[in-house]
């Protein structure tokens, strides 16, 4: 029996291509306030051959059928470049080999019920067509026809696609956007992160055709926000989800430094701090948070940063080499910056009102060894206190006074005490905000508001790994997921979410990962080595595990969230033999325990 492996469209799409004989797609329909609308699909030719030339193309015989077992991956080598080969079911299948997002080894990740998890930061892809469903990222994996003969596998592919290991997936284009009023659009997007863009590529996958307008305060086109944090020195080019030409081929306009002030629900406008004001049919808010500043003496001097944009990260570099850093708060962000300057500034200390840094996400323990790492890296910590006042000399910050009575020099200060949501303009518009600021929605991303959607870090929603408790989730991963779930319930899909929170944070070139939602646990079960870095923590809360995390114990986060995804209850007592099943019967290709068979 052989195997042979090419590029082939999936299904889904190519029936779409195959509407119309002159390789054209048939004109949809998509109704907007009761009007018909006609639109076409991004033009693509049918050919049976899906490569443009015979150079293109690679076959290489790579193994023998009964080498791979049900339930196994194999990472292969075509010579030009390398593919992901599966057995599922009895069924082989092929595809790209690299995550999308930040090119993680998807064979290191988890393969259940017909779709791989990435094991650094948890995107999901369906091993029968390649697409994305599960984020962090935004394209998906080229997929390669399987064929078997005479017990060899080969692998036919496109080296193109062997050498990207990402598809973009077909999207619509605007029928006609010189007929559109520029103070009218079909769907307006407030905010241009993660939420906001999946929610406009997710429209124009969907055959959606008609105008999307995004707007944003920042100067840039939608950017990798957790590289500011994680990767300072990086320009707005470098950190780019999308190129400009991808906004003009796809007719997604974004509007930048372009502040909303109101919103008008019974009218259906938007108005902005200019006074220009824009109609729309659907609206989606999306506009992130706020971060707190300090409200001590001084608080106003020079070379004290809140970091919101590349520049910022870029100018925190630049004054922090050889300098004095004091970094106020022990957040994601502040330990992150931490990690970042330790050996590029003179000095950098961390100041924090808590005993143990990340101690309410993390637990005391994990905290611990984490502060020990940070303080072996030459961070100096100064906990439970807060800064009373800045210091300045001919302007700029020279010292950080602590209420302890401690004096600290210092050249930069960054800012990472927490955040608010970025909600303010919305208090009298009608639309339900909670006591905190959040926007309410559903689990379809719907505010109380008709055609009102609201995603990512301003919104509460219920959580279904939850029991549907409303809960605040200011993650990436998560962003990108109400993105895509606002944009289908836009078009009446009736979608609802249902995906497992996933994040990581990267400190000193380690990662700590993370899946599921410990807001309020009452114990912590370690296993492994804090000491050594090497570990896993069971987060419960009465007998439940509500999330895990890992340091150097890949792809343990994975396996757990794919567990939690299927509707599994871990238990307290038994973590041991989660443990050991997850890494015995996922090597293995059993997966009785995670379907309920066993």
């Amino acid at each position: 029996v052989e195997v042979k492996i090419e590029v082939v469209i999936p299904e889904k799409e190519r029936s779409k291509e195959e509407m119309s004989p002159n390789g054209k797609a048939s004109p949809l329909i998509y109704k907007v306030n009761g009007t018909a609308r006609h639109y076409h699909l991004e033009d693509h030719p049918i050919a049976s051959n899906p490569y443009h030339h015979p150079k293109d193309v690679v076959e290489a015989s790579v193994c023998h059928v009964r080498d791979l077992e049900n339930g196994q991956m194999r990472e292969v080598d075509l010579g030009c470049g390398k593919a992901l080969l599966i057995k599922e079911s009895g069924e082989f299948h092929a595809m790209g080999h690299k995550c999308p997002h930040y090119g993680a080894p998807l064979v290191k990740g988890v393969l259940s019920k017909g779709r791989v998890r990435c094991p650094w930061h948890g995107a999901c892809f369906s091993i029968s067509t390649g697409d994305i469903e599960d984020f962090p990222g935004l394209d998906s994996l080229p997929r390669f026809q399987v064929k078997i003969e005479k017990e060899k596998v080969y692998i036919r592919a496109s080296k193109q696609a062997l050498q990207t290991q990402r598809r973009t997936k077909m999207m619509a284009k605007c029928i006609s956007l010189s007929n559109y009023n520029l103070s009218s659009t079909n769907v307006l997007i407030i905010g241009a992160g993660a939420a906001g863009l999946v929610c406009a590529e997710t429209l124009r996958q969907e055959g959606f055709s008609d105008r999307i307008v995004m707007c944003t305060m920042d100067r840039h086109l939608p950017y990798d926000r957790p590289k500011l944090s994680k990767s300072m020195d990086s320009h707005p080019e470098q950190i780019a989800l999308r190129p400009k030409e991808f906004f003009c081929t796809y007719d997604i306009e974004v509007l930048t430094e372009m502040q909303v002030a109101a919103v008008d629900i019974k009218n259906k406008v938007a108005v902005f701090k200019d006074g220009f004001k824009m109609e729309y049919n659907k609206l989606l808010i999306a506009t992130g948070n706020t971060p707190k500043a300090l409200s001590c003496k001084g608080k106003e001097v020079e070379n004290v940063f809140n970091i919101r944009t590349p520049e910022d990260a870029n100018r925190v570099v630049k004054l922090a080499t050889s300098k004095n850093v004091v970094i106020v708060g022990a957040s994601f962000l502040g330990m992150e910056v931490a990690a970042y300057l330790a050996d590029r500034a003179h000095s950098v200390s961390l100041v924090e009102l808590e005993e143990v840094p990340f101690k309410k996400f993390f637990g005391e323990k994990v905290g611990r060894a984490v502060m020990k790492m940070f303080e072996n890296n030459r961070v100096k910590f100064y906990m439970q206190t807060e800064v009373s006042e800045l210091r300045e000399q001919e302007g700029k910050l020279k010292e950080v006074v602590l209420k302890s009575g401690k004096v600290l020099r210092a050249d930069v200060c960054v800012v990472g005490v927490g955040a608010v949501p970025a909600t303010g303009f919305l208090k009298q518009s009608g639309i339900n905000i909670d006591s905190k600021g959040f926007i309410v929605v559903n689990k379809m991303m719907q505010t109380n508001i008709p055609g009102v959607f609201a995603a990512g870090d301003a919104v509460t929603f219920p959580l279904a790994l939850r029991n549907n408790k409303k809960v605040n989730v200011p993650h990436w991963q998560m962003a990108h997921m109400h993105g895509r779930i606002a944009a289908l319930n836009m078009l009446a899909h009736g979608m609802e979410l249902s995906t497992v929170p996933y994040l990581w944070t990267a400190m000193f070139g380690k990662s700590i990962r993370y899946a599921g939602h410990g807001e309020g646990f009452d114990d912590v079960v370690i296993q492994g080595d804090l000491d050594e870095l090497k570990f896993v923590a069971f987060y419960t809360k009465s007998d439940e595990v509500v999330a895990v995390a890992s340091m150097n114990y890949d792809p343990i986060v994975s396996k757990v969230a794919e567990v939690l995804a299927a509707g599994r209850t871990i238990r307290k007592r038994d973590v041991d033999a989660v443990v050991f099943f997850l890494f015995f019967f996922f090597r293995t290709g059993d997966m009785s325990w995670l379907t309920g068979k066993g």
